[in-house]
């Protein structure tokens, strides 16, 4: 019996490197999506927060929740005011499209039963 050559198993870490190259890309994505999806999940609690204290102080809601969003995530965001509720929210900065809004984030906040006396 021959040992192998280390030229065999040179060739052997070449395949498995090309083996792994895809799932190391899948993993990284997948890290990459969820930490989107949070930055998301934050960008919309904050939004959301700062439309119920517009609506607590007499203001427009949805314009002080959509100052409240970054620049980057305005396009990104559907807010909706309902009676004393503010909904927002943010779909994750990823492409295609789809995965972004399969991961997109919601989030409310409630300025309270109604005005103060």
């Amino acid at each position: 019996m021959t040992a192998p050559s280390w030229r065999a198993e040179q060739g052997q870490s070449a395949v498995e490197l090309v083996a792994l190259l895809p799932l190391t890309l899948l993993v990284g994505l997948a890290v990459m999506a969820v930490l989107g999806t949070r930055s998301a999940a934050g960008e919309a609690a904050a939004a959301a927060h700062a439309g119920a204290m517009a609506l607590i102080q007499d203001a427009d809601a949805e314009e002080a929740a959509r100052a409240a969003l970054p620049a980057r995530a305005r396009r990104r965001a559907q807010i909706r005011v309902r009676g004393r509720r503010v909904t927002v929210t943010v779909r994750a900065a990823l492409q295609p499209r789809f995965v972004a809004r399969a991961l997109a984030a919601t989030a409310s906040a409630s300025a309270g039963l109604g005005a103060s006396p």
